[in-house]
């Protein structure tokens, strides 16, 4: 996958959970996963690099949010 992409899942029209995509290169698989604030869960590959976030509760998770989270991984 080249970009990344937020999918979310909704019920009764509110937004249930939704998972941030990152690329990543074809056949990479999540080897762990590290919880996070504000009900995010960071997965990773095996070589460390962030495979993607889970965002379990999605109407409390600030627009910024994730964007600091992965500031702060990556730098």
């Amino acid at each position: 996958m080249k970009r990344p992409y937020l999918e979310v899942t909704f019920r009764k029209g509110k937004p249930l959970a939704a998972y941030l995509h990152l690329p990543r290169a074809n056949g990479a698989k999540a080897a762990r996963s590290d919880p996070r604030a504000h009900g995010m869960v960071v997965d990773f590959t095996a070589d460390g690099e962030p495979f993607g976030v889970e965002i379990t509760a999605p109407a409390l998770v600030e627009l910024g949010a994730p964007n600091e989270l992965l500031h702060d991984q990556c730098a």
